[in-house]
């Protein structure tokens, strides 16, 4: 099964139920729907519960859309936006980024 790490923080909405999408950028697992996975804490290492993939969209970061955000948590402008996944994924963020919207079911 495929791996998917997420920080305490985020760990702590997908087991409250508030996150049930996740924005993957530069996919090196070919995430595709349907596919099972294992959810990990990042923090920890530990794994904290199971998904499937229920649908995938691929879009760029300048072209997320309103319904984009549905179950997925928000940022309080879109230069936090690109600040976080800059984070995450080094400096080549950026509006013409590709991104996978993945929402899926959780199991703990």
């Amino acid at each position: 099964m495929k791996t998917l790490k997420f920080t305490a923080q985020l760990v702590d909405k997908i087991l409250s139920g508030d996150k049930t999408s996740t924005w993957r950028l530069f996919d090196d697992k070919d995430l595709k729907n349907g596919d099972e996975l294992i959810f990990i804490n990042k923090d920890t290492g530990n794994q904290f519960g199971t998904a499937k993939i229920t649908s995938l969209k691929v879009k760029t970061l300048g072209t997320l859309a309103d319904e984009d955000w549905v179950g997925h948590e928000k940022f309080s402008s879109e230069e936090e936006m690109y600040e976080t996944y800059k984070r995450y994924y080094g400096d080549m963020v950026n509006k013409d980024s590709e991104v996978k919207i993945l929402t899926f079911n959780f199991k703990k």
